[in-house]
């Protein structure tokens, strides 16, 4: 049986709406003040700013009963049209479950973000066969950041431009070309995933995983449980970012974090794309979750390609 066609939220226009939330962890409201400075006065959008933004229990942004809340309010006003979380950090899988979708099933929009976020991501397609949008968060616009490509993409992508991302080549890259709906995000959470309401079937699909500050044996192991689920059996390629601020044991792992991941994979035949520009440092770039790509990996180095759905 044919696979039931992805739904992708309208695009951006002048004018429209933007929420911003943070469903996981704190943030301080006066990290996203550059943010809604430039996506009203550079980007030309209206901003709606919710209750959790500067609100705080402890580690969260608010009570789970007051982030389902925040959330639940971007995802059915008819007003908004994207919603930007704010941070990730932890939390969404504690309110993912009560969260009511049959508005926003009904009327899509683009839920944004990265690392704790990626439990949105996955969900939604998992359950809905809706795209969202793998980028940058409120935190990226400040210091100049907006400035940068990578905030930049996130801007071009909500107005429907397709990218293309270049990547250099890389010794562990297995060359080869593959066209698959895109998914992925932040390998803890995928992992954390795996046997949920909210896990992707990945056969078919090209695979995007980042990480930060992880014990470099914690990434093997998340690594190998994708392995023994069946996440790669079928897989149509894989494309590794940044796994940064790693960390090692008193006795030395033994790997660096490269052969770690070449390890895993090493004997399946999808193409692998190492050292591709998403990560929870600067160099992350808008990826429509749930959209079709082409990837394209060859001894000159690594192209993905937004192929327009």
């Amino acid at each position: 049986m044919p696979a039931k066609p992805v739904t992708s939220p309208p695009y951006l226009k002048k004018g429209d709406t933007v929420g911003i939330v943070c469903p996981a962890g704190f943030m301080d409201a006066a990290r996203t003040l550059e943010c809604v400075r430039v996506l009203t006065e550079l980007w030309g959008y209206k901003v709606r700013v919710g209750r959790t933004v500067g609100a705080q229990d402890h580690y969260f942004s608010g009570t789970d009963e007051e982030r389902l809340a925040d959330l639940q309010e971007m995802l059915d006003d008819p007003v908004v049209k994207a919603v930007l979380c704010g941070r990730g950090g932890y939390g969404t899988g504690r309110i993912i479950d009560e969260l009511d979708f049959r508005t926003f099933r009904k009327h899509p929009k683009w839920i944004i973000g990265f690392s704790d976020i990626t439990v949105l991501h996955s969900h939604i397609l998992a359950r809905y066969n809706i795209a969202s949008i793998h980028g940058p968060m409120a935190n990226a616009f400040n210091d100049g950041g907006y400035r940068n490509e990578y905030v930049q993409s996130l801007f071009e992508v909500l107005k429907g431009r397709r990218k293309k991302y270049d990547v250099k080549p890389h010794r562990y890259n297995r060359m080869g070309k593959a066209d698959g709906i895109l998914t992925g995000g932040n390998l803890s959470l995928v992992a954390h995933l795996t046997g949920s309401r909210s896990e992707v079937d990945m056969r078919g699909k090209i695979l995007f995983l980042e990480d930060v500050g992880e014990y470099l044996y914690n990434i093997d192991r998340m690594m190998h449980q994708l392995k023994r689920a069946g996440k790669f059996e079928g897989l149509a390629g894989l494309v590794l970012g940044g796994f940064t601020d790693n960390k090692d044991t008193e006795t030395p792992f033994g790997k660096n974090i490269e052969q770690i991941l070449y390890d895993v994979v090493r004997d399946y035949t999808f193409p692998v794309c190492f050292g591709f520009p998403v990560s929870h440092e600067k160099e992350n770039v808008a990826l429509k979750v749930g959209c079709s790509y082409s990837l394209r990996v060859t001894s000159k180095g690594s192209h993905l390609l937004d192929l327009g759905s």
